[in-house]
């Protein structure tokens, strides 16, 4: 019975938005996006204990065996994303229920929540299915929505945004479908098992075409999941879209792409393979290490606090490919524990600076200072979250940072180590000068009514949650960590 959970998971969200656009009252269509959300959730908690318990299991869909049929892998990794995606979803979806009508229009408020859910549930397809063409449709299904929560705000800003992500994102996705056809002419497989078994076999026969499709995965998913150099449709699409919509994209999409590619590297191309292309590797560890610093050099020089929140996100998903390109376990455990902190916290920062430039009016920096008189909790939350991202110690930012540190010296390359100093100390010079300015100085403070601003509790409380998730990431990290290792 359980072992269905993960398909019915996906019909959930698919069959539960193909419903929402026919109920007319906006309420209504709040609470049911939200239920179908949180009963996945719960759905994807029972898998996770399942697979704690049984191991990891593979699900036919349909009557056909694999390599001709369907079929989903559901093991340590998957079950923790799909809890994750669902999880945050819906503390998301619970956020946006108070504010949404201040940036969609009532008449697209179903089809906002129609998109949600149906990107959610592409995202948890690319984490379960084990068939690469099928991986391809969901990611193509996830494109699609996500560039429709950029462009559901209908101002200029959104299209222009909404088009450039678009394009950029089709660019990936074209690359993925290149890198898939050279797979398929190698392996004449598309399941990554048999792959991976035709691959070991005939690999040295094919070197070029197989590091060719390499590149290509590494390109594709690098642009989809905003890869430095190849961000450049990020910080538009996650400033100009609602709040609600900034949180799903950079807590949640970015990082379905790079467990697929964990997925590609790791279980269909192997590792006897990956060690004989490990210049890929390097190349992933170098603009990993490049995303860290210039992504936060980008965030200094930013005036909006949505783009500087945006950017920071280029360098977050610079420490999970550094993760990635370290090339050792602790490296990709510690890239997915990084998934998991950035996902909860990022998620909390856009959704409180959302609230921020609602109550306010303003998305200047400038235009924000004394907001901790006005916002103290909301403000509190962001400080949370900032500190997180420098990596002060107990958080779960300093975690996923010291287990980075310590993958590096075993894998060999202590020298960057320097760069994730460098990289955290820039963090600070973009987060403190928020905090700083927002809750201190005389002249930032003058004429600010204390609390006049701040939202009602049961408004905040899913983004205090979020805090809470946070710091419990912190709290039992080692616990966390042993598990996912479990994974690899």
């Amino acid at each position: 019975m359980i072992k269905n959970f993960p398909l019915v998971i996906m019909l959930i969200l698919f069959i539960g938005s193909f419903a929402m656009p026919l109920i007319k009252k906006k309420g209504i269509v709040k609470l049911f996006s939200l239920i179908t959300m949180g009963i996945s959730a719960i759905l994807s908690l029972i898998v996770l204990i399942y697979v704690n318990d049984n191991g990891l299991f593979l699900y036919r869909v349909g009557h056909w065996d694999s390599p001709w049929g369907i079929e989903l892998n559901i093991g340590i990794l998957e079950a923790i994303m799909s809890l994750l995606f669902t999880t945050i979803a819906s503390l998301i979806l619970w956020s946006s229920t108070y504010n949404v009508e201040k940036e969609v229009k009532d008449g697209r408020i179903p089809l906002y929540y129609t998109l949600c859910n149906v990107l959610v549930g592409a995202l948890i397809g690319i984490v379960y299915t084990n068939d690469l063409f099928n991986a391809f449709v969901f990611i193509e299904i996830s494109t699609i929505a996500a560039c429709g929560i950029v462009v559901i705000k209908d101002k200029k800003e959104n299209i222009k945004a909404a088009l450039k992500y678009l394009i950029l994102s089709s660019l990936g996705s074209g690359l993925v479908l290149m890198a898939i056809a050279f797979i398929y002419s190698i392996t004449g497989n598309l399941n990554m098992i048999f792959i991976n078994e035709e691959l070991v076999k005939v690999f040295m026969s094919y070197r070029n075409s197989v590091l060719i499709s390499l590149g290509l995965f590494t390109i594709g998913l690098g642009i989809k999941s905003a890869m430095f150099p190849m961000h450049v449709w990020l910080p538009d699409a996650h400033s100009s879209a609602p709040a609600s919509s900034s949180a799903i994209l950079s807590g949640l999409v970015l990082k379905a792409y790079v467990i697929l590619y964990i997925k590609l590297l790791y279980r269909m191309f192997g590792l006897e393979i990956i060690n004989e292309f490990k210049v890929l590797l390097l190349m992933v560890l170098i603009l990993g290490s490049l995303g860290m610093i210039f992504g936060s050099v980008s965030a200094i020089l930013q005036k909006d606090i949505k783009r500087v929140i945006a950017y920071s996100s280029v360098a977050q998903m610079g420490y999970v490919f550094f993760g990635i390109g370290l090339g050792n376990t602790l490296g990709l455990v510690a890239s997915v524990f990084h998934i998991l902190n950035h996902a909860a916290i990022k998620s909390a920062l856009f959704l409180a600076v959302g609230s921020m430039i609602e109550k306010t009016g303003q998305k200047k920096l400038s235009g924000l200072k004394g907001i901790g008189k006005e916002m103290p909790i909301t403000l509190g939350i962001f400080t949370l979250g900032a500190l997180s991202m420098v990596g002060i110690p107990i958080l779960p930012g300093f975690i996923s940072k010291f287990n980075f540190a310590i993958a590096s010296i075993e894998g060999g390359k202590s020298i960057f180590v320097i760069i994730i100093l460098l990289s955290s100390l820039l963090n600070a010079l973009y987060y403190f000068p928020i905090v700083i300015n927002g809750f201190f100085g005389e002249e930032n403070l003058k004429g600010k009514i204390s609390r006049s601003k701040e939202k009602p509790i049961k408004e905040l409380l899913p983004i205090l949650t979020l805090v809470v998730c946070a710091l419990y990431l912190g709290i039992a990290s080692n616990r966390i960590i042993d598990f996912i290792g479990k994974a690899f």
